[in-house]
């Protein structure tokens, strides 16, 4: 378990912050997962997670996939795996495929801690890069990735709906 004690004053504003703990995902972490994203995406994303959940914990591939806790509750989930030449690349590339905070802790830094820990992950696997893809219209994302350096690639994403 990593513990990233935020539980201070920050000095300009007074605000209190969270105690966040970032730890690795569990099996037992699913149901709660899949009520946090139920909430952003709108709808229950039961299989998915589970199929995420299991292939986070069970497939030889490496995956980066971490839970935050507030008050010992699931408050946030990253779930990344690390990619070796996919697309042509040669370089190895983390994926960000799942993100979410919990409603009510939007804004006390459960994003950041899990974006700052898996960035720190990432380096110690020498990746060179991470990438992810967002919605264009979801500006609230698009901000908390910018404040952490992402930007567009230098890739174009292509789709064809059938």
């Amino acid at each position: 378990m990593i513990e990233v004690n935020d539980n201070d004053t920050d000095g300009a504003s007074g605000h209190v912050h969270d105690h966040v703990v970032v730890r690795t995902l569990r099996e037992d972490d699913l149901a709660a997962l899949v009520d946090i994203d139920a909430t952003i995406m709108r709808r229950r994303r039961q299989e998915y997670f589970r199929d995420k959940v299991t292939s986070a914990l069970r497939d030889s591939r490496i995956h980066l996939s971490l839970v935050a806790e507030v008050d010992g509750k699931v408050a946030g989930f990253l779930m990344a795996k690390v990619h070796y030449g996919e697309f042509g690349r040669p370089e190895p590339t983390a994926v960000i495929d799942s993100i979410g905070v919990h409603a009510e802790l939007h804004g006390r830094h459960v994003g950041g801690k899990l974006m700052e820990e898996f960035m720190r992950h990432a380096r110690l696997l020498d990746i060179e890069k991470i990438r992810t893809e967002v919605a264009w219209d979801d500006t609230a994302l698009l901000g908390f990735l910018a404040h952490f350096g992402y930007g567009p690639s230098g890739r174009l994403v292509l789709e064809k709906a059938l």
